[in-house]
């Protein structure tokens, strides 16, 4: 039902616009919820990570949406089993948010490495004593 369809005299009209923008954020949650479901798990081609982002974010949303409703209906969602429905769901995120931290540390590039040390050390030149001390860089100094 929308805030036009109500008769003036049953809202306060200061909360007209605040309606109207109600109602319009709902329709485009509407908007993406009917894409979510219509749209099957192949077309996504997510990997399996990516699908329980999607997964969780979408039990998230529509548990949110479930706690607005309770708060509209005057109940108490914080005594409600919605509550640790929410806090189940936070978990598995925060366990989803570690594997990708996991996933995206820095890791150890062993080519690049060898590289790194293979030119670091100092090597002797051919036909010069290899007990000779390699050459001090030169370093400019500032006063």
């Amino acid at each position: 039902m929308m805030a036009e369809d109500i008769p003036p005299e049953d809202y306060p009209s200061e909360i007209e616009e605040y309606l109207t923008g109600f109602d319009t954020s709902l329709g485009s949650v509407d908007g993406v919820v009917q894409k979510l479901m219509t749209a099957s798990r192949n077309e996504q081609k997510l990997d399996p990570l990516e699908q329980a982002k999607l997964d969780l974010m979408s039990a998230y949303a529509l548990n949110s949406l479930f706690w607005m409703y309770l708060v509209t209906q005057g109940i108490n969602p914080k005594e409600h089993g919605i509550k640790q429905e929410l806090e189940r769901i936070r978990a598995h995120m925060n366990k989803v948010k570690e594997i990708t931290d996991r996933k995206k540390a820095a890791r150890l590039d062993k080519g690049a490495a060898g590289r790194f040390v293979r030119n670091a050390l100092w090597q002797a030149e051919e036909g010069k004593d290899a007990t000779e001390q390699p050459p001090k860089a030169k370093h400019k100094r500032f006063k």
